[in-house]
């Protein structure tokens, strides 16, 4: 199953020194919403335009876009599969090189399960699977994060070359509400001005080793 590739193309990010994960969340009163994963590349695309003409870069397989293509439909047709996944769809542009997987669910837990479909295709077993809650009656929303030290061991595994790509990524998650938001816990969280969206950055090497943390408990008005 190809599910490991739902935010981004992981043999192109291979190649690029510099590339943003985004994942934009938007969340109804119901507990319904949708989702938005994004892969962008485009700061490297002129470096990305020339690596695709060859058969391999250090080491590593160079995909065709047949293959990229292929990989998405696949992912989209598992995505499909889910009980609460609906109106899947993806996009691809090679002149700018930014991949998008976007989806809606049912409940906010929905998205536990994409997540745990990932980390056992990586056979990694997470301490704590629940990384999406939310609570009609209290108006609380929960994203947990807990730091994997695995992580951060097979990080150390990689080429200097490889290491170095990683160094320069960043990860962008982005919740959105239908209500004004409260209260937030994490304090590098950004509130937006209209007071109805949440925005954590951080590098996605800081991530990794456990010096940033994205676990947030989001209050929302009646």
């Amino acid at each position: 199953m190809k599910i490991r590739l739902i935010l981004w193309i992981p043999c192109l990010l291979l190649f690029t020194s510099c590339f943003q994960l985004i994942e934009d969340i938007t969340v109804k009163k119901d507990g319904s919403g949708t989702a938005v994963f994004t892969a962008n590349l485009s700061q490297s695309r002129s470096k990305l335009a020339s690596i695709m003409l060859l058969d391999s870069v250090n080491g590593y397989k160079v995909p065709s876009k047949a293959d990229i293509r292929n990989h998405l439909i696949e992912l989209s047709a598992e995505l499909k599969k889910i009980p609460g996944i609906s109106n899947v769809s993806h996009t691809l542009d090679f002149d700018k090189f930014v991949a998008t997987i976007r989806f809606s669910f049912s409940n906010v837990e929905d998205l536990n399960t994409i997540a745990n479909k990932l980390f056992a295709e990586m056979k990694i077993t997470p301490s704590n699977q629940s990384s999406y809650t939310y609570n009609k009656t209290s108006r609380t929303f929960n994203r947990t994060y807990v730091y994997e030290p695995r992580a951060k061991a097979e990080f150390e595994k990689l080429k200097d070359t490889d290491k170095e790509i990683i160094n320069t990524a960043t990860y962008t998650s982005i919740y959105r509400f239908d209500r004004a938001v409260l209260s937030q816990s994490n304090p590098s969280a950004k509130l937006a001005a209209s007071r109805t969206a949440v925005m954590i950055q951080s590098p996605v090497l800081d991530l990794i080793s456990g010096k940033r943390n994205i676990t947030n408990q989001i209050k929302l008005a009646n």
